[in-house]
């Protein structure tokens, strides 16, 4: 599965997200479009799942105040990707900078 360019427009319940990441490893990125700090990480994204990483589930969450599914995952900054897999978080980058970041925490979920 690629990188997902687009943001979902309804989010997902949580369950569905614990469970999904039970089934497949998981990114989800929590951002907003309009928000310049999240359009500057698309590059680095792309650039990171350039190397592989099909079994990833990427999810674009369009957060915001009062969001549920952000709220539970305590999203405070833009953007926020949550790594998961085996229906836990097993990393979490905020604000990433770099590919290499992405690159290294896509390769602890989507690894043997």
């Amino acid at each position: 599965m690629p990188m997902n360019p687009h943001y979902a427009l309804t989010e997902p319940i949580r369950d569905a997200v614990d469970t999904l990441s039970k089934e497949h490893p998981l990114l989800l990125e929590f951002g907003a479009s309009w928000c310049p700090i999240c359009e500057a990480a698309q590059p680095l994204l792309v650039e990171a799942f350039g190397g592989g990483h099909e079994r990833v589930q990427h999810i674009k969450v369009e957060d915001g105040k009062g969001q549920p599914l952000g709220r539970s995952f305590k999203v405070k900054l833009w953007p926020t990707l949550i790594f998961m897999r085996d229906g836990q978080e097993v990393e979490r980058l905020v604000r990433p900078t770099n590919a290499a970041d992405i690159r290294a925490a896509l390769a602890r979920i989507d690894g043997p």
